[in-house]
């Protein structure tokens, strides 16, 4: 299925300003579920460059309105030159298309039968969460209750997530089944960002998937 380009609306190019963050930078902000503090870089170099930049993107776009984020704004909060996030990223447009995109995501967690679908989700979620610092899905919470630019997360969701999910599970009700284990997969991913530093936390991915993915497997299965 090929899921239709969600697009920010045009805005005016933002100059730039490598090594000074100006009056528009955002001020930092508490961390995305699921990801590390603002500025903070995570374990790995790969996180000072674009891994960092992508994290702030993530926060600013989901916490604000599109026209009140900047490209200095997310720059400062990373902790990168304003010109590292547009060689990274091009314009500020490009930047929320990247955000607004559950593909990548949705490639990785559907990539298994159907008969072991259900556990494959579970560690590939939980797998990432720890590897990346970052929930694959969570950010489509913050499109709730939103009438701007940020309704488009909720579209790119439905399209990328749900409705690719649905097209894969054979019986009937597959549109409910795949809305109910997305909200299973969102589910999980917010009680290891609630419970941070709990058993959550301290279980083996496949100890979770013992817990967590006979239910999923049910949806299915159907």
């Amino acid at each position: 299925m090929t899921a239709a380009r969600a697009t920010a609306p045009p805005t005016a190019p933002e100059t730039a300003e490598p090594d000074s963050a100006g009056p528009d930078s955002a001020a930092p902000e508490s961390a995305e579920p699921g990801t590390t503090a603002p500025g903070t870089a995570a374990p790995g170099s790969a996180a000072t460059g674009r891994d960092a930049i992508l994290l702030a993107a993530r926060r600013a776009f989901t916490q604000r309105p599109y026209a009140e984020v900047t490209i200095r704004g997310i720059a400062a909060d990373a902790g990168v030159s304003a010109s590292l996030v547009v060689k990274h990223f091009g314009r500020k447009e490009e930047l929320f298309n990247t955000v607004a995109d559950f593909g990548p995501a949705a490639e990785e967690l559907f990539d298994a039968p159907l008969d072991g679908l259900g556990r494959h989700m579970v560690l590939t979620l939980v797998r990432r969460r720890r590897e990346q610092k970052g929930d694959p899905l969570l950010r489509v919470v913050f499109s709730l209750g939103n009438h701007d630019e940020r309704s488009l997360l909720r579209d790119r969701f439905h399209e990328q997530v749900t409705a690719r999910l649905t097209a894969r599970l054979p019986g009937r009700e597959r549109a409910l089944r795949a809305e109910l284990i997305a909200g299973h997969l969102i589910g999980l991913g917010a009680t290891l960002s609630l419970h941070r530093e709990g058993a959550g936390s301290r279980a083996t991915p496949e100890h979770l998937a013992d817990l967590y993915a006979p239910a999923l497997q049910s949806l299915v299965a159907g």
